[in-house]
């Protein structure tokens, strides 16, 4: 019996989520916690919850400032986001 090649495990890991359909689950997931990669430590500190419905990424923030001067980076964090998950994700974000 001939034995086949190796392969990454990250692409075994990759082509199982793609099968089993659960690839768009994951990297939602992944979004919520690459957040505070991509914010920092102290935008995150201000970050009471998260969570992903529909393409829109929910954020709960305690500081009102804090929250308006995100609303102006809104389409960076989107495209930074995505851009560290490696898939388009997040399509709005919206501040509460």
């Amino acid at each position: 019996m001939k034995r086949p090649e190796p392969q990454l495990l990250a692409d075994i890991i990759k082509e199982k989520l793609m099968t089993d359909g659960i690839e768009p689950q994951f990297n939602e997931q992944r979004v919520l916690y690459l957040w505070q990669e991509v914010v920092g430590p102290g935008v995150n500190r201000y970050t009471t919850r998260r969570f992903i419905d529909r393409g829109v990424l929910h954020i709960y923030i305690s500081s009102a400032s804090l929250k308006n001067e995100l609303s102006f980076l809104r389409a960076k964090l989107i495209d930074e986001l995505n851009k560290a998950v490696g898939a388009k994700v997040v399509t709005e974000i919206q501040f509460h």
